[in-house]
């Protein structure tokens, strides 16, 4: 159980929730001097608007308004940080209980590794049939946790050990590829992470039956960039450390499904690498062998993330995935074009994407798809090698990502790429500032629908 959430015999006062449209009949029901407080306070019940009712005790409870649209998680995520510190509050009524308890988990996370939270959340004692939100917002923490780490402690060994305790947790088996083993196996990444002390490495988890269709996710672990020599400015690399956020949000993907205990079969790979400046870095005009045995010469440095998935997807392609799913913080055009909430969804599945879609509306976890434009295909030509890791042209960079990763995926995968942000650059009602774990519930959920949610054998 989170910190954020109480056990069902705690002493707790009640949490109301109501629309400007039942307002009338709540306060109908209130003691007078309550319902005289909310009246002079100018309660309207306003989208995440609270108060607290008196009593004679002091506190009778406290009142949120949800507006009128449908509620979602974040119309709760401010409670934990608005009630009293340290106080425990139960749902009055609980028509919206699952998005009330993911709500509230979500806004009482802190990172507190290195600092104290300023003040204790507010907890919730969750009711009955909410395991599931409790699961995502477990999830979740894990995914903000390892983003929000700093580079030094977060590096590939420390990354790749995240996946390990992962999948102790959860009774997975976990491999960690090495040395002489990564160079041969995972060519592309290997030169990636050369120049960096800090070796890298692939972790890898497997779980599930083995006769249970097989899901393949793939994450991008760049644990800090800096670019390689294609440095990037001082400013750029402020946030660098979340650039393992792929491989965080796999790993949170994985959790929901092995809680929720899916008719699947799971290969998760992380790509844990650091893009570091040394006289061994991999160089603008290197030509690099991929484990596909395709050759890429490499016009941008700072485009290594492609090259880590590269190899990651081959590898995966070979075990003929029933789906196989890569997330990673990919490119700077992504966010240009649908800004830090809205993962761009790749896929030329139509009917994966329609999944997934579906899955992130429900979820409140949206996407977006944009397209793999075959027109652009041909910018990403080199004279020199199979093809380049950037175009030559400065324009649809998301895209061009995109079209790099499918000539890794064969010809009829049900394959989908998510370019994420991964990150809150400012606060919000259940989205503190930090590490994000964006489109987790969406993929779950996607994988619940297209391969059933009953659990399979040997569970």
């Amino acid at each position: 159980m989170l910190d954020c959430l109480a056990a069902s015999d705690a002493a707790s006062l009640p949490l109301h929730c109501v629309t400007p449209s039942g307002l009338e009949a709540f306060r109908a029901v209130l003691p007078p001097e309550a319902a005289g407080f909310l009246d002079a306070s100018g309660f309207a019940a306003r989208p995440q608007e609270v108060r607290l009712l008196p009593g004679g005790g002091g506190l009778s409870g406290a009142v949120l308004g949800l507006g009128e649209a449908p509620p979602t998680p974040w119309s709760f995520g401010g409670l934990p940080q608005a009630l009293p510190a340290g106080s425990t509050w139960r749902l009055a009524r609980e028509d919206h209980a699952a998005e009330a308890v993911l709500g509230w988990c979500l806004g009482a996370y802190r990172y507190t590794r290195f600092k104290e939270a300023p003040r204790a959340p507010a907890r919730l004692i969750p009711p009955e049939g909410t395991m599931r939100s409790q699961h995502a917002a477990a999830a979740a923490w894990r995914v903000r946790d390892l983003i929000n780490t700093p580079a030094n402690l977060m590096g590939p060994a420390e990354l790749a050990l995240a996946m390990q305790d992962l999948a102790t947790l959860h009774g997975a088996r976990c491999t960690i590829i090495e040395g002489p083993a990564l160079q041969e196996g995972f060519p592309a990444l290997a030169a990636v992470g050369q120049a960096s002390p800090r070796a890298p490495r692939v972790a890898l988890l497997e779980w599930g039956a083995p006769e249970a269709p097989l899901v393949a996710l793939c994450g991008k672990g760049v644990c800090f960039d800096t670019g390689g020599l294609d440095l990037k400015p001082a400013s750029a690399m402020l946030r660098m450390k979340k650039d393992m956020g792929g491989a965080a949000l796999v790993m949170g993907i994985a959790e929901m499904v092995m809680r929720a205990g899916l008719p699947v079969r799971l290969l998760v790979l992380v790509g844990a690498v650091e893009n570091a400046v040394a006289g061994n870095a991999f160089r603008p005009g290197d030509v690099l062998r991929t484990r596909a045995g395709l050759t890429v010469e490499v016009g941008n440095t700072d485009a290594e993330g492609r090259l880590v998935l590269a190899d990651l997807l081959a590898f995966a392609a070979e075990r003929g995935p029933a789906l196989l799913v890569d997330c990673a913080t990919l490119t700077g055009a992504a966010r240009v074009a649908l800004g830090p909430d809205l993962p761009a969804l790749f896929t030329p599945d139509d009917s994966l994407a329609a999944a997934l879609l579906t899955a992130g509306e429900k979820a409140a976890d949206p996407l977006w798809r944009l397209p793999l434009h075959n027109g652009y295909d041909g910018w990403l030509d080199s004279t020199v090698a199979d093809m380049n890791n950037v175009a030559a042209r400065p324009m649809a960079g998301a895209v061009i990502g995109g079209l790099f990763l499918r000539r890794f995926v064969p010809a009829g995968t049900a394959w989908a790429h998510l370019d994420v942000y991964a990150w809150n650059d400012s606060a919000r009602p259940g989205r503190p500032e930090g590490g994000e774990a964006q489109a987790i519930r969406a993929v779950a959920g996607a994988i619940e629908t297209l391969f059933g949610g009953i659990p399979g054998p040997g569970r």
